[in-house]
């Protein structure tokens, strides 16, 4: 009887440690979460106020934009229109990540002051809400301090989403930010949320138009989705692709542009028609969204398979693949968005981000296919020291239906208009697509 009291008294003393050991790692942890979530909120109120320090970009030649009948954003100009590509922003918006959050405000701060485009379109992943990198799972943090960032800046913008912007585990899904992204208060944001009868979000189409009417460009903008095959954290890189309702959806606007095209042409005095018709007859257009397809890998390896140098089907530009054994993340599945592109002859080039280390751009079948240089500090372990990759876009497109585009990397001197009090990081500026050792 003796032992059995023992016993019951070592277990309930047993007992008492561990339940205070659980009480105290609880209270420990319970500690940990509010000090990082009063440090976030003094982050993100400084990061809002540094995104709210900037200029409004000077640009008293800049084109207006304006809602067309279709309902759809128009820019009216008989210039070339300059268009700047930014792509994977990744604003973490939590405690661990508010140094590299301003960083990145500081770099698309100044490339979009130096360059002072028409319309900035970014290509997916303004938010980058994973907490062991961000500390937050909170991607409305990111997207609101990239839009005070635009708003401020003055200049016109939209978007594409990409994988990281909605997480599994985010606390807003996509209808929720396009909420936000709609909204009034965002006077610059040309967000729209697109028909129903196409998956995702942010399917839409801004068109430049010259002073006749005639439509010189047709901007298409895709929501290329996320992770898929139960790979909901994204841990398999399985990736989604653009689905078959969004690729009819692209035919129809193009057929419906088009049919706007030719009548304006078949009204226009005969002394005012462009020397080149047809190049009106079928709109020409431009395509952004977050995740390659299937042919920037194609195309790559082709270029690569023939020596790196162009073949029947492949012209180079410029630029490489830098990641880690020539990887290009596409869609897992198959789809015909380009080979519908080759079919109506309207799409002259594609705009994607995703894959943060390639920024090439080449022409595969008449397609100008190129990846945007990216802007991450935060994503990809230890890429804030690197900097051959960061930088926009530049994309002209002119008014006899023609384009092209140019990458330019952030640590050049024109690209100086940071905070007051800030200055650029050094970076090692690594050499892309070298051979690993």
């Amino acid at each position: 009887m003796e032992r059995e009291k023992k016993k019951t008294g070592r277990g309930r003393k047993a007992g008492k440690i561990i339940l205070g050991i659980f009480l105290g790692l609880v209270i420990l942890l319970t500690a940990v979460g509010l000090i990082g979530m009063l440090v976030s909120h003094i982050g993100n109120k400084a990061n809002l106020e540094l995104a709210r320090s900037f200029s409004a970009v000077e640009n008293p030649d800049a084109v207006v934009p304006e809602l067309d009948e279709d309902g759809y954003w128009t820019f009216t100009t008989d210039r070339d229109l300059k268009i700047l590509q930014l792509t994977d922003v990744h604003i973490g918006g939590g405690w661990m990540s508010i140094s590299k959050d301003a960083a990145a405000i500081n770099a698309v701060a100044a490339m979009v002051t130096a360059e002072k485009p028409d319309l900035v379109i970014v290509t997916g992943d303004i938010s980058y809400p994973v907490p062991f990198q961000a500390g937050t799972f909170n991607n409305m943090n990111g997207a609101e301090i990239f839009a005070a960032l635009m708003e401020t800046l003055g200049v016109p913008w939209t978007l594409t989403y990409g994988n990281h912007d909605t997480e599994a585990y985010s606390y807003y899904n996509r209808e929720e930010l396009s909420e936000f992204y709609e909204s009034e208060e965002l006077e610059h944001c040309l967000f729209q949320r697109g028909p129903e009868e196409a998956d995702g979000c942010g399917n839409a189409v801004i068109k430049v138009k010259n002073s006749q009417g005639l439509i010189t460009q047709a901007l298409f903008l895709f929501d290329s989705h996320s992770y898929v095959d139960n790979d909901y954290f994204g841990i398999l890189w399985k990736y989604d692709n653009i689905h078959e309702n969004q690729i009819q959806w692209y035919r129809e606007q193009v057929e419906a542009l088009s049919a706007q095209n030719r009548a304006v042409l078949d009204a226009l005095d005969p002394a005012a028609l462009p020397a080149e018709r047809e190049n009106y007859e079928t709109v020409r257009s431009l395509a952004f969204f977050h995740i390659p397809m299937e042919e920037y890998k194609t195309a790559w390896n082709e270029y690569v398979d023939n020596g790196y140098q162009d073949t029947q089907d492949v012209q180079y530009h410029y630029g490489t693949v830098g990641e880690s054994g020539g990887l290009i993340c596409t869609g897992i599945y198959s789809d015909n968005l380009f080979e519908t592109m080759e079919e109506l002859g309207s799409t002259q080039g594609v705009f994607v981000g995703h894959d943060h280390l390639n920024n090439f751009s080449l022409d595969y079948r008449g397609i100008r296919l190129t990846y945007g240089y990216s802007i991450d500090y935060l994503a990809y372990f230890g890429i804030y020291k690197l900097g051959s990759q960061r930088g926009c876009t530049v994309i002209e497109v002119s008014p006899d239906t023609s384009f092209d585009c140019r990458g330019e990397n952030y640590y050049q001197d024109k690209y100086q208009i940071l905070a007051e009090g800030a200055q650029k990081e050094d970076v090692t500026m690594q050499e892309l697509g070298a051979p690993e050792e």
